[in-house]
């Protein structure tokens, strides 16, 4: 098993696909638990066990997701979901699912989730599955109607992934990645497939396990998808620290638009060439900022549209630390000047003060060379 193990992944370069010996099996495995003979209250328990929520500090909504159910139980059981977990979320002002524990799931489910953070007006094909053993091709499509109501678009969602995310699970952080809606935050996911299925080979005992349906990815362009490769996180961290490094994002982007309004009346207030302010304040207003996820990400992309849009390199918007904040405070027109610097008594700190602002020499051909490389305060001037 090992060896022809080896040598079909070698082969075709595809991990998914792996022999194994199992002499104890007598019969073919069966792929998926019989949950149709399950009791409602069997199944809820199940549910519950596959999902938590909660919300955490700073109204932040937290989902997670260690398996997706079908479609069929998710209609029998919709309604306990939305009335006990989605409204709980429902007011938050931003919301983490986390799928870094979810290997799997039932593809069925995929337009569940999804539209739940698509707007209702219109419905949107997110992907195209094809099933090989029964030859036939399945678009998947947001729901035009579900129960409840739908997750703010203005609203930040962040997706958590590990290398242990597959299958379904990738399929829906990678639609809600390529829709802009969602920022994928931890590790490249597993690259697995939508389906996998065991099955016997002949009458041995031995079986070939063999992903039998493909997703071909409509939103991704290009025909590429997920599968072999995994969903690539738009802010790589290990698995572990994803949900840290989520909140922080999502702190940072709360902030956003407060550092937006405060540089609007900057420009306002102060930019010396008026005539180019209402289009700074209109660039500034339409920008996308989906994709900020650091200050540094951020005083990148307000650089580059204020100097495109002014055509004034001066104009510049930089992040300061907490110590450089304190050490060089901001000053308004109407503050008081600053005081005046003490001027040592003695000549040889007056050297060097002077020094430190002019340099003086006479160079060949008796010429003078002058330089300043800061101009100083009149006060000193006066005294020097």
């Amino acid at each position: 098993a090992h060896v022809l193990t080896t040598g079909v992944q070698s082969s075709l370069n595809d991990p998914r696909l792996f022999i194994s010996y199992e002499p104890s099996t007598l019969e073919t495995p069966q792929q998926t638990a019989a949950l149709t003979n399950l009791t409602r209250e069997e199944l809820l328990a199940q549910l519950q066990g596959n999902i938590h929520h909660e919300v955490l500090e700073g109204n932040v909504g937290y989902l997670r997701m260690d398996d997706l159910p079908g479609q069929e139980i998710l209609s029998e059981l919709e309604e306990f979901l939305v009335n006990h977990v989605w409204k709980q979320l429902m007011g938050t002002s931003s919301l983490v699912l986390d799928l870094r524990n979810c290997a799997g799931g039932h593809v069925s489910g995929i337009p569940y989730v999804i539209s739940y953070f698509h707007p209702g007006n219109t419905v949107m094909h997110v992907d195209t599955v094809y099933d090989r053993p029964s030859n036939t091709t399945t678009e998947i499509w947001t729901l035009p109607k579900v129960l409840g109501e739908r997750y703010s678009a203005d609203k930040d969602v962040v997706v958590l992934t590990s290398g242990h995310t597959g299958g379904v699970a990738e399929d829906i952080a990678y639609i809600l990645k390529q829709m802009r809606r969602a920022i994928v935050v931890g590790e490249r996911t597993e690259g697995g497939a939508l389906d996998l299925q065991k099955l016997r080979i002949g009458q041995s005992n031995f079986f070939l396990t063999v992903p039998v349906s493909r997703s071909l990815g409509p939103l991704g362009g290009g025909g590429q998808t997920w599968e072999g490769s995994g969903v690539l996180p738009c802010v790589g961290i290990p698995a572990e620290q994803a949900l840290e490094k989520a909140l922080a994002i999502l702190t940072l982007r709360r902030a956003l638009p407060g550092v937006v309004l405060r540089l609007q009346e900057a420009l306002q207030d102060y930019y010396t060439l008026v005539d180019r302010v209402p289009g700074l304040l209109h660039h500034l207003a339409s920008m996308d900022y989906s994709a900020v996820v650091s200050e540094e990400d951020l005083v990148t992309k307000l650089n580059a549209g204020l100097q495109a849009v002014s055509e004034d390199p001066r104009l510049l918007v930089r992040a300061t630390g907490p110590r450089e904040t304190s050490s060089r405070p901001e000053t308004g027109p109407n503050d008081p000047p600053a005081a005046t610097p003490e001027m040592p008594k003695e000549e040889a700190a007056l050297r060097a003060l002077v020094d430190s602002v002019f340099q003086v020499s006479v160079l060949p051909g008796n010429v003078g060379y002058l330089r300043f490389d800061s101009f100083a305060d009149t006060s000193v001037l006066r005294i020097l």
